[in-house]
């Protein structure tokens, strides 16, 4: 979604996202520019009064501060200008208020470049970055924190199936199997009801396993959860296609609970699956790196293999940002593709990257898969990043 002047007419709210993957993708193919590209994470969560903080005073502030970083008349200092002015608007004037936390995208100098991503998850801190392209290491964070998955909740002869995405609801509905009625018979005819019976909660089982698949492909799904009843599971566990099996986790849910109870307890049973998940595979990183296998750990390797396109998958700390200042080797690595500072710019300051955001954007551009590991004790003996490789040099 771009804008091209602000809007500064009544109220109008904007839909809240459903799915990172369509912003995520323009703001990665976004190409560095030498006019100021503005990054605004703000957290719009309201207070145990239901009052949403006041962003902009802040927003003044920051934009204040990096105004006298560019000459007045200077073609950088215009576009920030501009953007300033479309950001402060946008807040102003087209926030949800079911939304708890937006990412904003601004470079008036680049075709009046705008995307604002409005989120039902709250967003940690209130941050602006300016620099020659989007910072996306806090949105690529989110889109893995709160990822697109389906639970099913089952018993014999009904089943709810939702999809959650960035931490709420965005489809819901329900599979009715055929009902088997009992009949007073023995012998020979209680041995076909129970036939009959078991042939029903079979059907069952694969009308909602055919369901979810469908549901997988069209809303390209990542995770699977399956609760309900004890005994219906393993019938649904036995139809799933090969492909699905790697994405299930299975717990314990009454399925009758509320679509937000639902959300919170899947979410979590999600999350601490991906802690285990997370130990795994920086166990396996450690072994591939020590045997000097397709493995590398510390940011200078880990960036100099993702400026070769060698990573497959990069494994960054959530906390790098805050744990890990800024090595001057290591923003040399990739500074040939980082537009010169000339045109105005009376300081450089607000133009350099922050490492986490060149590792985590070049990932992105380089198709390897981003993995942010919540426990910083784990990747803390590596300097907080390391990545498999799709090959050695």
């Amino acid at each position: 979604r771009r804008a091209q002047c602000p809007v500064m007419s009544s109220t109008i709210t904007e839909p809240l996202a459903t799915t990172m993957e369509e912003p995520l993708a323009r703001l990665v193919a976004f190409e560095p520019t030498t006019f100021p590209v503005l990054s605004v994470y703000l957290n719009t969560q309201p207070d145990q009064h239901g009052r949403a903080p006041d962003a902009v005073p802040y927003l003044h502030r920051e934009f204040k501060a990096l105004a006298r970083t560019w000459e007045p008349s200077s073609p950088e200092r215009h576009s920030f200008d501009q953007d300033v002015e479309r950001i402060v608007s946008y807040v102003t004037e087209k926030i949800d208020p079911a939304a708890n936390g937006i990412a904003i995208f601004a470079c008036w100098g680049a075709e009046k470049f705008f995307e604002a991503i409005q989120l039902t998850t709250p967003v940690s801190d209130n941050r602006v970055y300016a620099y020659s392209q989007p910072h996306l290491y806090h949105l690529a964070r989110l889109d893995e924190q709160y990822p697109r998955y389906a639970a099913v909740l089952t018993d014999m002869n009904t089943a709810r199936i939702f999809v959650f995405g960035l931490g709420h609801v965005i489809d819901a509905e329900d599979v009715k199997g055929k009902k088997v009625h009992r009949v007073k018979v023995g012998g020979w005819s209680q041995a076909r009801y129970q036939r009959r019976v078991g042939n029903a909660h079979q059907e069952h089982a694969k009308e909602v396993v055919e369901r979810l698949a469908q549901i997988v492909h069209e809303d390209k799904v990542s995770h699977i959860i399956l609760a309900g009843e004890a005994a219906v599971i393993p019938l649904l566990q036995e139809q799933l296609p090969q492909e699905l099996v790697p994405m299930v986790q299975v717990m314990r849910l009454d399925i009758h609970s509320s679509e937000q109870d639902v959300l919170a307890a899947t979410l979590a049973k999600l999350q601490e699956g991906e802690g285990t998940t997370a130990a795994e595979k920086v166990g396996r990183l450690m072994q591939q790196y020590r045997a000097r296998g397709l493995a590398v750990a510390g940011p200078e390797e880990t960036l100099e293999a993702l400026a070769n396109g060698q990573v497959e998958e990069l494994l960054i700390s959530g906390a790098f940002e805050e744990t890990h200042p800024q090595p001057e080797e290591v923003q040399a690595i990739l500074a040939p593709e980082i537009p010169d500072a000339e045109g105005g710019t009376k300081s450089e300051e607000p133009r350099l990257a922050s490492v986490p955001d060149l590792l985590v954007t070049k990932a992105k551009q380089t198709g390897a898969t981003v993995t942010f590991i919540e426990d910083p004790a784990l990747l803390e003996s590596i300097g907080g990043v390391g990545a498999f490789l799709r090959w050695r040099a």
